[in-house]
């Protein structure tokens, strides 16, 4: 394979990674073989969001079997492992950690590999770690593997793969430069699941917890409707590169809308377009698939059209707040409400009569609109984490380029260990 690293400073060399790293790929141990208890075994699915988490595991190796047979596949502490198989492409920097003292003992096991330090005066594993997640290897273990939305690699791949190596020390600075982004980015992540938390507690504080709705009045939501509809079919042909806005299933979450991912059409000027064109404080309602997604239409997207997928739900506001609904069914028991009407052993759907007939409770109005007000608040807080998260990954991303092509100062960085 060519090399794409020859524009690399000249104190740097190019390794293929079996020259500076020991790797090994876990074993096929069968289904026969597993245990309630013993030795624990890994799994790719244990790695996540770069950290190993056993907690759920309950797939076993007999003791004198993995001290026996499998000795060679027992993990160390230190180790860094990364999930080989069934990975989605996007996916795969969440799927490398290293191994922790608390994760022991455990076995290595299918579609996962470790990685060991050969020389420690040469290379580190922080370092791998972070090539492994950048756009140089996932070029090149590209042009090994087929073709796939997913990766699914083994040894004889891993020992065609090379890195760029520059002297150890910077190696480390490198790594410590990408840590510290690594970890600002994980704490505005926090900070944005902190606001969502939040706005949950907020909720139960105002309106009550789910044995307290039990007990209280509940109303029909068709005495609230105004208008009632669901989105266009068949408008894909309508896709484009500019246009108005089109909101589809994935756009709509847990009583939010998620706009990095909307896509543009050219309506056609009839009256199918007229009837799923939505206004601003439109209740969207998921009703194929995943039942139940709500959000509030926002001022920015009025005049949006949905798709097939969601219902467009229009409520008299001088009665019952739009943002109150959408967080009703979002919170547990307005979704088991909704579940109840999920037939089993069809297709998942809603029809506009559920939807006439789901009852929710009534709190007083200006209840309700004190808790969207809350809700404006804490969304447009977000929005501006959600801009800072973006602004970081695209730095991070940066710095990850930069780095790994030896175009980097690192002459004002300290050299600091990492794990």
């Amino acid at each position: 394979m060519k090399s794409i690293f020859s524009n690399i400073p000249k104190n740097w060399t190019v390794k293929n990674i079996p020259e500076v790293f020991f790797f090994q790929e876990g074993p096929g141990v069968r289904k026969w073989q597993f245990r309630d208890k013993g030795i624990k075994l890994l799994n790719g699915s244990n790695i996540n969001n770069g950290i190993l988490d056993l907690s759920n595991t309950k797939i076993h190796l007999d003791e004198s079997e993995a001290n026996g047979k499998y000795k060679h596949f027992l993990v160390n502490e230190g180790d860094l492992i990364i999930a080989s198989s069934g990975v989605v492409v996007d996916n795969f920097h969440n799927k490398i950690a290293f191994v922790r003292k608390e994760n022991l003992p455990l076995c290595m096991n299918t579609s996962t590999i470790r990685f060991q330090v050969l020389n420690d005066k040469l290379a580190s594993l922080e370092f791998l770690k972070f090539f492994l997640k950048t756009i140089f290897f996932k070029i090149q273990i590209g042009k090994l593997i087929t073709g796939s939305a997913q990766l699914n690699f083994g040894p004889s791949h891993l020992q065609k793969i090379q890195i760029p190596l520059p002297p150890l020390e910077d190696q480390i600075r490198i790594a410590a430069v990408l840590t510290r982004a690594e970890k600002l980015i994980a704490k505005r992540k926090e900070s944005i699941k902190a606001l969502d938390e939040f706005l949950k507690s907020t909720f139960l504080e105002m309106f009550g917890d789910p044995v307290r709705m039990c007990q209280q009045p509940k109303t029909k939501l068709n005495k609230f409707i105004v208008f009632l509809t669901s989105g266009s079919r068949g408008w894909a042909q309508y896709y484009s590169e500019k246009g108005e806005l089109f909101i589809r299933i994935n756009n709509v979450r847990n009583a939010n809308l998620k706009l990095d991912d909307l896509i543009f059409v050219t309506p056609p000027n009839n009256a199918e377009a007229i009837r799923t064109k939505v206004k601003t404080n439109d209740l969207l309602f998921s009703i194929t698939a995943d039942l139940g997604r709500t959000a509030v239409v926002s001022k920015n997207l009025d005049g949006a059209f949905i798709n097939q997928h969601l219902a467009l739900i229009r409520l008299a506001q001088d009665r019952i707040h739009p943002m109150f609904v959408a967080w009703f069914f979002a919170m547990p028991y307005g979704k088991s409400i909704v579940m109840k009407k999920n037939r089993e052993g069809v297709k998942a759907g809603l029809s506009f009569d559920d939807i006439r007939g789901f009852e929710i409770v009534t709190p007083p109005l200006p209840l309700q609109t004190q808790f969207a007000s809350i809700v404006e608040k804490v969304e447009s807080l977000k929005s501006r984490y959600a801009q800072s998260l973006t602004e970081l990954e695209n730095l991070y991303g940066s710095l990850s380029q930069r780095a790994f092509k030896g175009e980097l100062d690192l002459s004002g960085i300290q050299k600091e260990g990492i794990k």
